[in-house]
């Protein structure tokens, strides 16, 4: 074969035989004819001296191989089967099939702080399912929405806004994230399997979904996606924004901003929990300063929310009537300092200015501007707010009991069902919806405030729910979830089907 040939189909599939498993750098493997294997971001590999460079990629199985003694392990068989072609650095006699190594692993929970550094893809997709049945058990939302646009779709409430829509009021959803897939035997995010597993469910059902996975806040993600919905939908009649980022790079200008969570003015001081070992101990943050209280307005406020429903509007991609809104918090006093009077709560500010701009914008095609203020929950990014896993605990423990708890994906279906397509959205004084509503009733703070004050490592467990809080925690990424084998070798090379 000379360079570059195409392969034929008669090209059978090689085995290759290994004791280790796939590395994203270099895996150092033995084909059965003794030469070495190695794994660079593509696959090299040597039949009979020569060295060709693989640039496709392929499907792979697994298959035990046997033990050649006592004290050497069973190597792994991988099958690689043919597929694309091959770049040669000299002629062969010889067919070989174009390859990508995808590992089989054990995938367990890996925590960093508040961050889970793994995710696994079957778990993933067994909480994406949970959430669909909740959806699907309450039965149709009547006059829901039909094309649906969720920037931030991947996790928390953006993925649980994505599911209530399609499966509730069979939706046509597009969605937008920056994830990262599998790589070697690194896992992809939660959020890349969560993705592939909504896109597969809607399938199965006959919905359309589109993903993007991409910088959400650049103008190239805007144009990309917009074009897509008029090619495919025409039009969208309502459009979520739930990003949560720590930095943004702004279109215009390409300055990298960086978001902070602290209080302004003066230094603040409270009860904190260490998550990592159920220690509650106090925690002091600085006050912010001038720059990254505006830096962190600039990530987490209102302007790209703005940007987004400007640039939907010019390409007349926006439905007569449509509906776009933006996800809040503002929680107890108790959390203030940190939250709605700190950095964040100046963002939040912001996010309300640019919901009253946008509501005048869309008043000519009958369209509406909504911040949803949605209840405090165990997310990614409520995770990494001091004092917050704290409360959530303790608020856990007195909302099971009372029976009001809900998870995002049951604040979203009520958002959806008895909110914005009732008719009756309930608003508040500022024009606000309230989904924190049951969660700031008068009996779960008055016993709140009781229990912080009273709240200590040593009665933590009495008063607190954290094994609720770390059951919840653990699910975000894929574990802990009924009827998965995690003791199981399973595939993280998951693809998201729009996007492969």
């Amino acid at each position: 074969m000379e360079q570059g040939d195409q392969l034929s189909d008669s090209c059978a599939p090689i085995v290759i035989e290994t004791h280790v498993k796939p590395n994203r750098d270099r895996l150092q493997a033995f084909p059965l004819g003794g030469d070495e294997v190695f794994h660079t971001g593509c696959v090299f590999f040597s039949v009979m001296g020569f060295v060709e460079q693989i640039n496709s990629i392929a499907s792979v199985s697994r298959h035990a191989g046997k033990r050649t003694g006592p004290s050497r392990p069973a190597p792994v068989l991988w099958t690689f089967e043919e597929t694309g072609f091959l770049s040669f650095t000299k002629k062969l006699s010889v067919c070989i099939p174009v390859v990508t190594i995808r590992g089989l692993m054990v995938v367990a929970p890996k925590i960093r702080g508040f961050i889970c550094t793994t995710a696994h893809p079957e778990g993933c997709a067994k909480h994406v399912a949970e959430q669909i049945a909740v959806v699907k058990n309450r039965g149709p939302i009547a006059n829901g929405p039909k094309k649906v646009l969720v920037i931030g779709s991947s996790t928390g409430y953006g993925l649980a806004s994505r599911i209530a829509a399609a499966f509730g009021s069979n939706a046509a959803t597009v969605g937008v994230f920056f994830e990262r897939a599998s790589e070697g035997d690194r896992t992809a995010t939660a959020g890349w399997y969560n993705s592939a597993a909504f896109e597969r469910e809607a399938a199965a059902a006959g919905l359309y979904a589109r993903s993007f996975n991409g910088d959400a806040f650049s103008d190239a993600m805007k144009t990309e996606v917009i074009a897509a919905i008029k090619e495919d939908l025409g039009q969208v009649d309502c459009v979520i924004y739930s990003l949560a980022s720590p930095r943004r790079t702004h279109p215009k200008t390409e300055e990298v901003l960086k978001s902070v969570l602290k209080p302004i003015g003066e230094s603040y001081t409270n009860k904190n929990l260490n998550t990592g070992n159920g220690v509650v101990n106090e925690i002091t943050i600085d006050p912010a300063n001038e720059d990254e209280i505006a830096q962190t307005v600039a990530v987490m406020g209102g302007e790209d929310w703005e940007m987004w429903m400007e640039a939907l509007a010019s390409a007349n991609a926006l439905a007569p009537g449509v509906q776009t809104l933006a996800y809040s918090y503002i929680g107890p006093v108790l959390t203030w300092p940190i939250y709605k009077n700190g950095t964040i709560g100046q963002a939040k500010l912001d996010l309300e200015r640019a919901q009253k701009a946008l509501d005048q914008k869309l008043a000519p095609i009958g369209g509406k501007a909504w911040i949803s203020v949605n209840k405090a929950l165990v997310t990614q990014a409520s995770s990494a707010i001091p004092v917050v896993p704290l409360y959530i605990s303790l608020l856990y423990k007195i909302m099971k009991a009372a029976g009001s708890h809900e998870e995002c994906i049951e604040q979203m279906d009520r958002l959806f069902r008895d909110r914005l397509t009732s008719g009756n959205p309930q608003p508040d004084e500022a024009g606000r919806i309230r989904l924190d509503d049951w969660e700031m009733a008068e009996s779960v703070q008055s016993l709140i405030s009781e229990r912080w004050d009273a709240v200590t490592t040593e009665n933590f467990a009495e008063l607190a729910d954290f094994a609720g809080y770390q059951a919840n925690f653990l699910k975000l990424f894929g574990f802990g979830l009924d009827g998965v084998d995690y003791s199981a070798d399973t595939d993280v090379a998951v693809s998201v089907p729009s996007i492969a």
